[in-house]
């Protein structure tokens, strides 16, 4: 009996659409099979597969001859999943279809999201932030975390591609943690994506402890699915620590596995910084064959992004050098091309994801607090001047977050008129008097001075106990003399010196300012990257990472 079903449709892989538009009758053998078998047999056999197919439609069948909606929806959803890349578009407009029917916000925004994903794997990214966000005003609705986390991972993968990888960081730490326990593959998507954005902001030292911490949680989670992905992004990575050989072997490594699951946005990411990397060691005959291969990408896939637009900037003066002004002329006009497409992609993105879902964040939080109002029953006068004094509050965080750039960028500028943080220090000889022997105070001076001086105060665990042996003096004495004479108490006083010193090298040397803040710390001494980043707002008034990103700006 099956065979004369694969026969049929063998016909109908030409066209599923008219397969599920006649009548199609599940085989006997298969009629009492449950769900979780057809499903099962499904993810089992080949794509494309006449096989496959009768599973397929037999899932599908057996959910709409019981009238189940929500299997319904999976049946289609198996659709996206496994039918040819041209025709899951059309299936997940099927599910669509399907949910809008039943008026479950929860299905209706699931099977919208499907769409979006389908999508983005096709790097129409356009379409699918669109569908996202249609999605996120249905599931918002709901009190479904899986849901609300699934959209969350996919706003934030479109955060990440237009460059706003700090915001895209905070979405995908909330996706781990609630991923972890609930979903091994988006919790390992999640880190993998933040890695991204961890090298996409400098900080090399984080990307690559989270691509260890992929590996090692896919070992334990026994799923090996993401395990190229993290050795391609570290590859990436060591290509921005300097170490090209490493680079080039780990992302080669990783790329057959990418090329077999035909993800062309990560084979051209990995053949440009090939590329870069045999750039950098002075072999550009080896590295113009896999710049080639990125320009073969855009051509076929239209995929591109803007660090890659280096390609045709590289390509050019490999041809310049050459003397070969016809190809240089023809990748001129390539890097125009991809350039006015990444600008008409990013400009819609960026609009768009701006206005429709952070705002929207905002305003969803705001309504929750109306209805939480409403439900109290407070009267009409209770409930404006509650709404005046969130508008207000809106204001003013906007004012405040505007502010606060200000009086970091005002901070930075006096940091920066000052030759040394430590000249205005206090050194206070007439703020009342000391009820200790004058001999005692001038000695403890000059060895603070020769602590000073010889920077001391670069170790680690320097404690007022061992300053205070080291000084053959007593721990109260000590304190005193410092709070008077330095105008700090102890721990302040020696985390200044640290922040001060820091300040000192940071304007100068260049290589300094890649560090991470756990490698900074280290550097002067600090026990933690917390510590370190606490004692450095405390005195400067600004982050770490403010003051070495405008470092970078104003002296390059």
């Amino acid at each position: 009996m099956i065979k004369k079903y694969l026969l049929i449709l063998s016909l109908f892989l030409v066209n599923p659409i008219y397969a599920q538009q006649n009548a199609f009758k599940i085989p006997d053998t298969l009629r009492n099979k449950n769900y979780d078998y057809l499903f099962e047999r499904v993810k089992a056999l080949e794509d494309g597969s006449v096989k496959q197919s009768v599973y397929l439609q037999s899932y599908l069948q057996k959910a709409k001859s019981e009238k189940k909606t929500e299997k319904i929806i999976d049946g289609y959803k198996n659709y996206v999943h496994h039918a040819p890349e041209n025709l899951r578009l059309v299936y997940a407009d099927s599910m669509i279809y399907t949910a809008k029917k039943s008026m479950d916000n929860a299905l209706i925004g699931a099977a919208y999201l499907s769409k979006g994903i389908v999508y983005y794997a096709q790097k129409k990214h356009n379409y699918a932030l669109n569908n996202y966000l249609i999605a996120n005003n249905f599931i918002s609705k709901t009190k479904d975390n899986y849901l609300i986390y699934k959209v969350k991972y996919n706003i934030a993968s479109i955060k990440y591609y237009l460059g706003f990888y700090d915001e895209a960081i905070s979405l995908f730490r909330e996706c781990i943690s609630y991923f972890k326990d609930e979903n091994a593959r988006a919790y390992l998507n999640s880190l993998h994506l933040m890695g991204l954005c961890y090298n996409k902001i400098g900080n090399y030292g984080q990307c690559s402890e989270t691509n260890e911490r992929g590996l090692a949680e896919g070992k334990r989670l026994d799923n090996n699915e993401m395990e190229s992905y993290f050795i391609h992004s570290e590859g990436i990575n060591q290509y921005f620590k300097n170490n090209y050989a490493t680079a080039i072997k780990k992302i080669s490594y990783s790329l057959a596995v990418i090329k077999k699951k035909k993800d062309f946005a990560n084979e051209s990411v990995g053949y440009f910084y090939i590329g870069k990397s045999y750039w950098a060691l002075k072999q550009p005959e080896m590295a113009v064959p896999y710049f080639r291969k990125v320009d073969g990408i855009f051509d076929t896939k239209n995929y591109i992004r803007l660090d890659l637009l280096e390609t045709y900037e590289l390509l050019r003066n490999y041809y310049k050098d050459q003397n070969n002004l016809k190809v240089q002329l023809h990748y001129t006009e390539k890097l125009l091309q991809a350039d006015h497409a990444l600008d008409r992609k990013y400009h819609y993105l960026s609009t768009k994801i701006k206005k429709e879902y952070d705002v929207k964040e905002i305003l969803s939080d705001r309504n929750h607090m109306r209805a939480v109002l409403a439900r109290r029953k407070y009267n009409d006068f209770i409930f404006i001047t509650v709404i005046i004094f969130l508008f207000s509050s809106l204001l003013f965080l906007i004012y405040r977050h505007i502010r606060i750039k200000n009086t970091y960028r005002q901070k930075f500028e006096e940091l920066m008129k000052k030759s040394e943080l430590s000249k205005v220090i206090v050194k206070n000889t007439t703020k009342g008097s000391l009820n200790i022997n004058e001999d005692t105070v001038a000695s403890i001076l000059k060895q603070l001075e020769k602590f000073e001086k010889s920077k001391k105060f670069l170790e680690k665990e320097v404690t007022l106990a061992k300053l205070t042996v080291a000084f053959d003096s007593n721990s109260k004495y000590l304190s005193q003399i410092i709070y008077h004479y330095r105008g700090k108490k102890f721990t302040d006083y020696i985390n200044y010196l640290k922040i001060d010193y820091l300040i000192s090298i940071l304007k100068t040397d260049k290589m300094l300012r890649k560090y991470s803040n756990k490698a900074l710390a280290e550097e002067v001494g600090f026990s933690s990257t917390q510590r370190f980043a606490t004692a450095f707002y405390s005195n400067t008034g600004m982050p770490t990472t403010y003051f070495i990103e405008q470092l970078r700006k104003e002296y390059p």
